[in-house]
């Protein structure tokens, strides 16, 4: 999109919508369903990365695997405490 002001042209810069997507699913994955929404995070990050070379592709990436190494942790403190959570306190 072209656009004309006072001092010349102007291009106005758009985001990738990949990009949008991925840090989305990147931040909701953090909360809910990080084992769908992280490789989603990586692989919008991924193709919007290839694209443009945007950083926000790139924090799209960095949260998907933050999504998935919060889950691993996750099962591994499940495990752990037998299967479930347990918070004993005193």
């Amino acid at each position: 999109m072209v656009s004309y002001g006072r001092t010349g042209v102007h291009r106005a810069s758009r985001t990738n919508g990949l990009a949008i997507a991925g840090l989305v699913c990147g931040i909701v994955g953090i909360f809910f369903l990080p084992i769908i929404l992280g490789p989603l995070a990586i692989v919008f990050g991924a193709v919007a990365l290839r694209q443009t070379g945007s950083p926000m592709a790139k924090w799209d990436i960095g949260l998907g695997v933050l999504d998935l190494v919060l889950m691993l942790v996750t099962f591994v403190v499940a495990v752990g405490n037998g299967g479930g959570f347990s918070w004993h306190i005193g």
